[in-house]
């Protein structure tokens, strides 16, 4: 790509990273409908449809298909749910290590004390209200959790963070708002309001891990290798999906159609370490928490 290509990609992304325009374009729209129409679009199986799509897609993120198994793509969703190469994400060897579930940013994380975490600096919310159970919320005080946000350019897929029994998934429907920084710092307790998975994964410690894969708007769709149904805004039930999905560290657990959030939950005992910081780029498999002896 010439110099002059490079600059009008740069200054395209600063107009719509301004943060009023940012809000506006991906939040003030019809959130439900834009989020269908796209994931029609996206499943139109045709390469030079595909080949468009991704081309407009690469103007707004980065996308680095290196790692990918194949670059040639019949439709948009088979390259917003690409496979890697065989070994392209080692997982953490350390059987006391949590790896964490996808490629992400590192957003707010810390210490779960009074049942409140934060979705950005200054804006708290309940974890109740995030998981819609007192009991489950209770499991995890005195714990940790962590946000891993991943663009629309990362790798989609997700894995299980340690060798774990899936027991349950219940599945929330709610809104589509976008999960940026921008949107974080504006809607109040907006991981509470979107469409979100909660994966009970009971580890062979026994401790309990609860994953919570967020949707958001373009996104609205989740799928799990374990459960046979497509978790998604037309799905209306059953909400409590028991299971008994036996995973090894590092195997799939499924994928987003295009990018989200993955909220990670851990019980006292468990730990995040220092070196683990917001903003900072983590990979599939690499440790993001730590079993305390």
């Amino acid at each position: 790509m010439n110099d002059t290509s490079m600059t009008g990609r740069a200054r395209l992304r600063r107009l719509i990273g301004a943060e009023n325009l940012n809000f506006l374009l991906t939040n003030r729209i019809p959130r439900r409908w834009s989020t269908r129409l796209m994931g029609r679009l996206s499943r139109i199986e045709n390469r030079w449809f595909a080949a468009a799509g991704i081309a407009i897609w690469k103007l707004f993120c980065d996308l680095d298909l290196r790692d990918a198994k194949t670059t040639r793509f019949n439709s948009l969703q088979a390259c917003f749910t690409r496979e890697l190469t065989a070994g392209a994400r080692p997982v953490d060897a350390d059987p006391s290590s949590l790896a964490s579930p996808c490629d992400a940013l590192v957003g707010a994380h810390g210490e779960i004390g009074d049942g409140t975490v934060l979705q950005a600096k200054g804006h708290p919310y309940a974890i109740v209200d995030l998981l819609g159970d007192p009991r489950l919320a209770q499991y995890h005080l005195g714990g940790s959790y962590a946000t891993l946000r991943l663009t629309a350019g990362m790798y989609h897929r997700f894995h299980a963070p340690q060798d774990c029994t899936v027991e349950r998934v219940d599945y929330i429907s709610g809104d589509t708002w976008n999960v940026n920084p921008v949107a974080l710092k504006r809607v109040e307790r907006l991981f509470c309001r979107n469409e979100r998975a909660v994966i009970r994964c009971r580890l062979r410690s026994g401790h309990l891990i609860t994953l919570v894969p967020v949707a958001a708007i373009l996104v609205a769709s989740i799928r799990l290798r374990f459960v046979d149904v497509r978790l998604h805004l037309r799905y209306r039930g059953p909400n409590v999906i028991p299971c008994a999905a036996n995973l090894a560290k590092g195997e799939e657990m499924g994928w987003f159609e295009h990018g989200s959030t993955i909220i990670v939950l851990a019980p006292p005992g468990i730990s995040i370490p220092a070196r683990i910081v917001a903003g900072a780029l983590i990979r599939a498999g690499q440790a993001l928490m730590h079993i305390d002896a």
